[in-house]
Formats: C-alpha cells, sequence, structure tokens
C-alpha cells in the first residue's frame, strides 16, 4: 500500500489524462499484454516487466511525436525564411528594374511553385 501523498508523477497537462490512458491499454494491446489483473485503474497487480514495456513504448511513441512535430516547425520556419528573402529579392528587384531594363531570361515567380 502506498502512503497518502506519495504520488509525484501529475501530470502537467490534466486533459492528457484521457489520451494517456487509452494510449497505455492501446500499446498493451498491441504487445499482446494481459490487462486482466487490471482493477479499475489500478496496475499494481501486473507484473513489472509489463508494465515497464508498455511505459518504454509510451516514451518511445512520444519522443517520435516530439521529434515529428519539431521536424515540421524546422521545415515551415525554413519556408517562411525562403519565402520573406524571396519577397525582398523581388522588391529589390522591383525597384532596381525601374533604372535599369528588366531580363526576360529571370522569372522568379515560378521558383516558389518548387518549394
Amino acid at each position: 500500500m502506498m502512503a497518502a501523498g506519495q504520488k509525484r508523477n501529475t501530470l502537467v497537462y490534466a486533459q492528457a489524462k484521457k489520451a494517456l490512458d487509452q494510449m497505455k491499454y492501446e500499446i498493451s494491446k498491441e504487445l499482446n499484454i494481459d490487462t486482466s489483473p487490471i482493477q479499475g485503474d489500478y496496475w499494481g497487480y501486473m507484473t513489472a516487466r509489463d508494465c515497464g514495456a508498455v511505459g518504454g513504448h509510451m516514451v518511445k511513441r512520444m519522443i517520435e511525436a516530439a521529434e515529428r512535430t519539431l521536424s515540421q516547425q524546422a521545415v515551415a520556419n525554413v519556408q517562411a525564411g525562403f519565402r520573406s528573402g524571396l519577397a525582398n529579392q523581388q522588391q529589390a528587384s522591383s525597384q532596381a528594374s525601374a533604372k535599369n531594363p528588366t531580363n526576360p531570361n529571370l522569372n522568379l515567380n515560378t521558383i516558389d511553385q518548387y518549394y
């Protein structure tokens, strides 16, 4: 029996509890772990090996999701920076073309469709 006040693993976002519980059961099902000893939401009758496997896979998936999100953000930032630089280049080009004749072979408008 755990002493009162010993639970320190509180959720940062309480709204995530339902999703994490669902994830726990999905992973245990994928790993063919028998969840019949679970009473309510008490996993204390499960083996440490089974609980560790479920927890380890949960952490692995959360890390993968975080890496995917960071990667997508980095790509979005690079694309936004490229578009901003391209817009600045086009603005400078249009200012320069007012002073100089235009080059018909240079079309910066089509470069955006490749990125």
